[in-house]
């Protein structure tokens, strides 16, 4: 197990976190570029070594209920990566995470196109916007409704 001095000098590596120190002894680093509400990385470092780093935003990261990972036995190499990912899951936007560009056919051959943007789904006829939705399901719903399947 990394010390509290060897973490917190791997952390210091990546200069786009700033140091926070707050009760007890204990470190917040925080991403101030976040595309996101969520700005602190790690969270309540110890000086025992136990600590947690945001990781909600990773796809497939097991994390607990507030998107945090426990760091106390993590290896310098593992903490770097976690870091470097978290860093980068919070400088993404969800379109830039999970692009999603989908050609979709009637039986007359017209063709729409469902493009994942922002926070959203649009379907387009060319460069006109046809819909906007909240999900990949409701795109696709709407698609299927006005006699669309995907190729």
């Amino acid at each position: 197990m990394l010390t509290f001095e060897e973490k917190v000098a791997i952390i210091e590596e990546f200069s786009e976190l700033d140091r926070k120190d707050v009760s007890l002894g204990r470190v917040n680093f925080h991403y101030e570029d976040s595309l996101y509400d969520k700005k602190i990385i790690v969270y309540r470092l110890h000086p025992n070594g136990n600590g947690f780093v945001y990781a909600g935003e990773i796809e497939g990261a097991d994390t607990d209920e507030r998107g945090m990972i426990n760091i106390k036995d993590y290896s310098a190499d593992a903490l770097k990566d976690l870091i470097k990912e978290a860093i980068d899951s919070l400088s993404l936007s969800p379109a830039e995470k999970n692009p999603v560009m989908e050609e979709w056919l009637n039986d007359r051959d017209q063709a729409l196109i469902l493009l994942r943007e922002e926070d959203g789904y649009n379907v387009y006829a060319d460069e006109t916007l046809e819909g906007a939705f909240n999900s990949y399901q409701e795109a696709a719903s709407f698609l299927e409704q006005e006699g669309f399947s995907r190729l």
